[in-house]
C-alpha cells in the first residue's frame, strides 16, 4: 500500500477504498441479502421495519468480497502480515430502511470484540483484544440521506486514554459509549457515503455512529470484524510497529 495512504490512515483512522469489490460480486451479495429478509426491493410497502439485522453469511460472493487483493494488501499493511485472520464470511449486516420509526441505535461508540463470562454484551480493552480492524462494506449506493455511518475523523487517538484505566479487563459498550463520545466530541464528523462496492477500512478504536435512513431506498452494509491470529488474540499490537500499533502507543504517550 502506498505510503501516502498509510499516512492518511494514521491521521484519520480510516481509509475509503472506492469500488474495492467488483460490481458483479456486490450485486450477488445484495441479492442474497434480500433473500434473508421479509421485504421486496421494488415494493416499499413491504419495508415494514427501520432495521433488519442479518447474521453471518458465507456464500461464495461474500467470500470473494472479503478477499479482494486491495483489502488483503491493506490489512497486511495496517495490522501486519500474519497478524490477522483471513475470513470467508461476513458478520452482522444492519440493513436500514426508510421508515417513520426512528431506531434507537445511533449512539457514538467503538466496536466491542469479546464477551467476558457472565456478560451479555461485547467489551473492548486498551490492547484491542480479539479485534485487529473494522471493515465497512457498502452493498448499496449510500448518500447523505440513506443512513451513512458517521465517523469522527482522528478519534482513534482519543480512545486509548479512555480505555487505559480499565486495564486488561476492559469495559462494555454501555460503559464506554458516553466516555468515547465525550472524548471525541471535538472531532470533525464525516459520512461514510459511496457506491456499492466501496469499503471503509477502519482503526479498531475509530469512534462512529449509525443514523436513521431518511432517504428513499434501503442501505445495505456489512461491518465484519477482522480478528487477530491466535497467537496475537489478547494483544494484537504488542511487539508490532505497524500503523495501528503506532497510533495506540502515541495516544498513550500523550496521556
Amino acid at each position: 500500500m502506498e505510503a501516502a495512504l498509510v499516512d492518511q490512515f494514521v491521521r484519520d483512522g480510516f481509509l475509503h477504498f472506492e469500488q474495492a469489490v467488483p460490481p458483479d460480486v456486490t450485486a450477488a451479495c445484495a441479492r442474497l441479502l434480500w433473500e434473508q429478509i421479509d421485504a421486496e426491493p421494488d415494493d416499499p410497502s413491504t419495508w415494514k421495519q427501520p432495521v433488519h439485522w442479518v447474521g453471518n453469511l458465507a456464500q461464495p460472493p461474500f467470500a470473494k468480497a472479503m478477499n479482494v487483493p486491495v483489502l488483503v494488501d491493506a490489512m497486511d499493511t495496517l495490522a501486519g502480515p500474519g497478524r490477522w485472520q483471513p475470513r470467508n464470511e461476513m458478520g452482522a449486516f444492519p440493513l436500514r430502511f426508510p421508515h417513520a420509526e426512528e431506531p434507537d441505535d445511533a449512539g457514538w461508540h467503538i466496536e466491542g470484540a469479546y464477551m467476558p463470562p457472565g456478560e451479555s454484551s461485547y467489551w473492548t480493552n486498551v490492547h484491542s483484544s480479539y479485534r485487529a480492524l473494522l471493515l465497512l462494506f457498502l452493498f448499496t449506493d449510500v448518500d447523505e440521506d440513506t443512513a451513512p455511518t458517521r465517523i469522527r475523523v482522528g478519534s482513534h487517538f482519543d480512545v486509548p486514554r479512555v480505555l487505559l484505566p480499565y486495564g486488561e479487563e476492559g469495559a462494555s459498550g454501555a460503559v464506554l459509549g458516553p466516555q468515547v463520545d465525550a472524548a471525541s466530541a471535538h472531532r470533525t464528523t464525516v459520512l461514510a457515503t459511496g457506491r456499492a462496492g466501496d469499503v471503509f477500512v477502519c482503526h479498531p478504536f475509530l469512534v462512529h455512529a449509525a443514523q436513521p435512513n431518511h432517504g428513499a431506498r434501503p442501505r445495505f452494509l456489512s461491518q465484519p470484524c477482522i480478528s487477530p491470529t491466535d497467537e496475537h488474540l489478547l494483544r494484537p499490537y504488542e511487539g508490532n510497529d505497524g500503523p495501528i500499533a503506532r497510533t495506540i502507543r502515541q495516544a498513550l504517550r500523550e496521556t
